[in-house]
């Protein structure tokens, strides 16, 4: 079956895999011990259904995860619970890590007596001129962009994985950053009772007023409430985030991507 799960006739391929499949647990035990097998071929199909399985594991876990949390779950672990379900084998414990060298680079960086602005000056250099995190502007549209995986390896995303990615380095130094979920532009607030800043992770971090907040709403003509620069919690971002992508999803017509992302959407619109 192992030979037959290589067979370049689709129809001999699909009809092993679903046999495979309905074997159960007995069945991917010895799959797993199949990863190193000597016919390439086979080792690609192995670790292809091996992948499938785990995804589908993922999957469950991330919507548990969902349905079992409110508005402000940790966003680093939903996050990488969602990366989980479409990289089943991403290796979280090194990007967690990666993260934690990046905040160190930047804590190096900062005097005891940094105002906020000064902070935030180190955090962008780190993050935008040192490691080179820029918006896929070339690629907006690619999925990749949304998960953080990708966008860390790549150093290229949209604004809110970028935002996701500038939130989840500021609280590792204790700084008060929310999301904000304005309208067309995802952005990241730096907010103490003395300052007030908006962050463009998108461009490079360009620090931004209330007021030019406000101007860049007029412009998509859409009339302005104070709820739109508002701090949106790890739900709504996750939500937001993921809206995106079955967006994208939905207009190459790959239907089983889009569904899958659909099912998040109920879930977290709970």
């Amino acid at each position: 079956m192992l030979i037959l799960l290589a067979d370049e006739d689709p129809a001999v391929h699909a009809h092993i895999r679903t046999r495979l499949e309905a074997g159960g647990d007995a069945v991917f035990h010895f799959l797993e011990r199949q990863r190193l097998h000597p016919d390439p071929a086979v080792r690609r199909r192995v670790l292809e259904l091996l992948n499938h399985r785990a995804a589908e594991r993922y999957d469950n876990q991330f919507l548990a995860f969902i349905l079992s949390h409110g508005e402000q779950f940790d966003l680093e672990d939903a996050l990488w619970a969602f990366t989980r379900t479409r990289f089943p084998e991403v290796n979280v414990a090194a990007f967690r890590a990666q993260l934690d060298a990046w905040a160190g680079q930047v804590h190096e960086r900062l005097l005891a007596s940094a105002t906020g602005e000064e902070t935030l000056l180190a955090l962008n250099h780190v993050l935008f001129e040192e490691l080179g995190f820029r918006g896929a502007e070339e690629d907006y549209f690619n999925p990749l962009n949304s998960y953080v995986n990708c966008v860390m390896d790549s150093r290229r995303g949209i604004p809110i994985s970028l935002s996701a990615i500038y939130l989840c380095v500021a609280r590792r130094l204790g700084l008060p950053v929310a999301g904000i979920g304005m309208p067309g532009h995802f952005l990241c607030r730096y907010q103490t009772p003395r300052e007030e800043f908006y962050i463009d992770a998108f461009h490079g971090g360009r620090l931004l007023s209330r007021a030019d907040c406000k101007r860049r709403i007029a412009q998509l003509a859409v009339e302005y409430d104070d709820s739109q620069l508002a701090p949106v919690s790890h739900r709504r971002l996750m939500q937001r985030m993921i809206a995106n992508l079955h967006l994208i999803y939905k207009e190459r017509k790959q239907r089983a991507e889009a569904e899958r992302l659909q099912r998040y959407l109920v879930a977290l619109s709970r």
